[in-house]
């Protein structure tokens, strides 16, 4: 299909997506002076705030060193210390950690465990982020990308942009995903889909339904969102238009933008939905902003989202500075990005135009090139089990189940897992999703085992000791989206736990069982 917009049009996008790019790729030296400019402006922005005038912006700017003066002065918090203070400009107030008046507040739960936490979107944050997005597509486009395709049509599979009030009508609350879905420029709405008033319904069930309705209409060449339910969209498509793969309908499908969770349990499935290798380029837009994002197929990992309304601060994820659930010590150290090392996992601190200061918000990185800033995500502060030194990662768990889903041959999508103790005994409870019947728990839990033992010298180490069992329960994939739908956990920003905790493994358990039976 010939594009429709003239040669100007996509020099223009050309051109200012290499202005937007210019400023992103920086060393790790100059990232860090970039670093300090950023830092010195956030405080600048907020000295008058509430937060600004307790922890004493104001001296921490007239200090010859700022960051120090900063790290002296203002504590390192989650959610739980920041929550008194984001709930007062929830309610209406303005000036508590950020300048004036918060519109609009992300709903983030992380997964179907958590309960919801509201975040600060700022007007500056939604520029913040629209920014990279746009970064990003244009990254694409500097590759062996036809230059055309950025003319025709990207699919973002996002949350409502229909909103909450709060119980006083100040302040609306959604998904991150819907907040900046509904803010995008008018310029690329042309090329967006689907439609405002698809974007704005708030059943998602019947989302899905509208989208694979109009499928038939759009020219994609990119699409975004979380991959169980592109996978999902992908296979509703092809079943309702009777489609051999998804680029019957979409030929020029080239980019999927992914983030959220790992891509390695949902590669194999998609890859099947496919007529053709696309790319696959992940992103990390955290409730709290667009963190980073991978700028092409080759890239060791995502390029840290430097000048762009956030400061970086990296907690070596140690026992140092965490204790054995996953809480931060009150005496934690945390290190610039001049500091970091490679290969070396961080947990992540953010400060940011929304009103987080040295903010922890739950994620673990580690580097993989620091010459560029490149980063991975490699599980989450509280996700990961150690319940006898194991310190297995839910970057070592996704590895292990990419590596037994290809020597199986068959998708495993979906995953979780429990430690159990009883005295000095302790073990691991899988939970792995498998349709093929012909596969045996005993030789999946046996492979599983082995592949975890390659990937962490920890974990093998005990499995000769005091982690004396590994069992595999596999069950049927749709088990566990029908849960999330159970949990009232079904949308666009839902997410199985990786890591089950004592919370609700006894319900999930009676779950399987009842329907396992």
């Amino acid at each position: 299909m010939p594009s429709i917009y003239p040669k100007k049009i996509i020099k223009q996008l050309v051109n200012a997506g290499k202005r937007l790019s210019q400023p992103f790729s920086l060393t790790q030296e100059k990232a860090y002076r970039q670093q300090l400019r950023t830092l010195k402006k956030l405080i600048t922005k907020a000295e008058e705030t509430d937060y600004g005038k307790t922890y004493n912006f104001s001296k921490i700017l007239a200090s010859k060193a700022v960051y120090r003066s900063y790290q002296q002065n203002v504590p390192l918090v989650d959610y739980s210390k920041m929550h008194d203070w984001w709930q007062k400009a929830y309610n209406g107030a303005e000036n508590v950690t950020w300048p004036g008046k918060i519109e609009f507040f992300a709903l983030s739960s992380g997964t179907s465990e958590g309960a919801s936490k509201y975040i600060p979107v700022s007007q500056e944050m939604i520029k913040s982020i629209t920014r990279a997005g746009l970064r990003q597509v244009i990254s694409i486009a500097r590759t062996d990308f036809p230059k055309d395709y950025l003319t025709k049509n990207y699919l973002m599979l996002s949350g409502s942009t229909s909103l909450y009030f709060n119980d006083d009508g100040k302040t609306y609350a959604g998904d991150l995903s819907g907040i900046t879905s509904s803010h995008v420029p008018n310029w690329f709405e042309r090329f967006s889909k689907p439609s405002m008033d698809i974007r704005s319904e708030k059943n998602w069930q019947d989302k899905l339904e509208r989208i694979v309705d109009e499928a038939p209409q759009w020219d994609v060449v990119m699409i975004a969102g979380v991959p169980a339910w592109i996978q999902i969209l992908f296979e509703m498509i092809i079943k309702r238009y009777n489609l051999r793969t998804i680029h019957d309908i979409w030929p020029h499908l080239s980019v999927y933008l992914w983030g959220g969770v790992a891509l390695e349990p949902y590669k194999k499935s998609l890859n099947g939905l496919m007529g053709k290798p696309i790319m696959y380029l992940e992103t990390y837009l955290a409730s709290e902003g667009f963190v980073a994002f991978q700028t092409s197929p080759n890239s060791k990992g995502m390029k840290l989202n430097f000048k762009n309304g956030m400061f970086f601060e990296f907690v070596p994820f140690n026992e140092l500075n965490f204790d054995e659930t996953g809480n931060m010590r009150p005496n934690a150290v945390a290190l610039s990005i001049k500091q970091v090392e490679l290969h070396k996992e961080y947990a992540l601190l953010l400060t940011t135009c929304s009103g987080a200061w040295r903010y922890l918000i739950g994620d673990t990185v580690k580097f993989v090139d620091l010459e560029d800033c490149e980063i991975k995500i490699t599980g989450r502060t509280k996700h990961f089990l150690s319940i006898c030194g194991e310190h297995l990662s839910v970057d070592n768990m996704n590895k292990a189940i990419e590596r037994l889903s290809e020597t199986l041959n068959t998708p495993i999508n979906e995953y979780t897992v429990k430690g159990e103790s009883n005295g000095n005994n302790h073990a691991h409870q899988w939970y792995i999703a498998c349709n093929n019947p012909a596969i045996q728990s005993e030789q999946a839990c046996a492979l599983l085992d082995q592949y975890l033992c390659e990937l962490n010298d920890d974990y093998a180490t005990e499995r000769k000791h005091a982690l004396k069992e590994v069992k595999v329960k596999l069950i049927p994939s749709d088990l566990f989206l029908n849960w999330m739908l159970e949990q009232g956990k079904y949308g666009s920003q839902s997410k199985f736990p990786r890591v089950l905790t004592d919370a609700k493994y006894k319900e999930w358990v009676d779950f399987v069982n009842k329907h396992t039976a």
